[in-house]
């Protein structure tokens, strides 16, 4: 544990705000900046929230100095895919433009270690389905391409600065808070778990699959699904790589599996009780049959174990916080 303070940008939204609790259980001095655009004051519970944005070079100056910060965790970024092709400037101003910022404010300050919330959107379409960190890196989308101009300002900048960085490249988030306090509460989600769970207490009227023609066991699309706590833990045994003196490096965060579409929803169904009303689509384009990581790099870098590898306990924490938000009228 450090004395010194960490700054979580974005840790009011729904990994960064599991991240900050992890955080703070661990009894780190966490200080929290968020503009509140799809996140939750509510979310945030330990250390102090400020409501403020990256792009905001005075604040973040201020912040840096204030509480004494040497490591940042950056998940402030907006994350729809469709949207950041329909609407790209918008991604590179906030992932990319704002990250600038935030990078150059913390060379300033002297901030040693930086952890970035990053995408397997990085990766586009692998032809194996396989993605391992020294795969080609082709984004087919604004979001990936947004991410990975920050990977290469942080490499960078950690060439030329003292500053060290870990970059990890997200899978598909799912799950929630096992003790429900905190969740996923983002509005007009796009991930599955989340969308189908929507759907089975009745927020959608329908689940929509997309393509059930692929090249796998049932026809639709496999994914590797991380629980968003193994994935906050990967951020602490990340802060403590750097700490040890560990060298910037980029890992994925998944589970080396994957799971189709119609499996996904079979377990929805299950844990629920009830059929779901699901609607044949056709495939999208850019969906790849298979994506799932390779992660033998972060099991054996920062002897990270995930503990919540099953499919079901992702599905019952993801339809428990639902159920919380529909009694919550949200």
């Amino acid at each position: 544990m450090s004395k010194k303070g960490v700054l979580v940008s974005g840790g009011a939204g729904y990994i960064g705000s599991h991240v900050v609790r992890q955080l703070g259980e661990a009894g780190e001095h966490v200080v929290t900046l968020d503009n509140l655009s799809t996140g939750f004051a509510d979310a945030v519970l330990y250390g102090d929230l400020i409501e403020g944005d990256t792009g905001d070079r005075e604040l973040v100056s201020r912040i840096l100095k204030d509480y004494d910060v040497d490591t940042v965790l950056h998940f402030a970024a907006h994350t729809i895919v469709p949207e950041s092709v329909t609407n790209p400037l918008k991604y590179y101003g906030n992932n990319t433009c704002n990250s600038r910022n935030l990078l150059e404010c913390c060379q300033n300050h002297g901030v040693k270690n930086f952890i970035f919330s990053s995408t397997a959107a990085v990766y586009g379409l692998p032809e194996d389905g396989e993605a391992r960190e020294e795969s080609k890196l082709a984004p087919i989308n604004a979001y990936g391409t947004s991410k990975l101009m920050t990977e290469w300002m942080m490499r960078d900048l950690s060439a030329a600065s003292d500053l060290n960085y870990v970059a990890l490249r997200y899978f598909n988030v799912a799950g929630c808070d096992p003790e429900n306090r905190i969740g996923q509460s983002t509005p007009k989600a796009t991930l599955l778990i989340k969308v189908a769970c929507e759907a089975a207490v009745g927020k959608r009227d329908a689940i929509y699959v997309f393509g059930t023609d692929y090249p796998t066991p049932d026809g639709t699309g496999i994914r590797d699904y991380i629980h968003v706590e193994d994935l906050a833990d990967a951020h602490l045994k990340a802060l403590d790589y750097l700490r040890k003196g560990g060298e910037s490096t980029v890992v994925n965060c998944g589970y080396s599996h994957g799971y189709s579409v119609r499996e996904v929803l079979d377990m929805v169904e299950k844990v629920n009780g009830k059929p779901l009303n699901i609607i044949e689509e056709d495939r999208r384009l850019g969906d790849p049959p298979s994506l799932v990581a390779n992660t033998d790099k972060i099991r054996k870098l920062f002897n990270w174990t995930p503990r919540y590898d099953d499919l079901e306990e992702i599905v019952r924490t993801s339809l428990n916080w639902e159920k919380k938000l529909q009694e919550q009228g949200r």
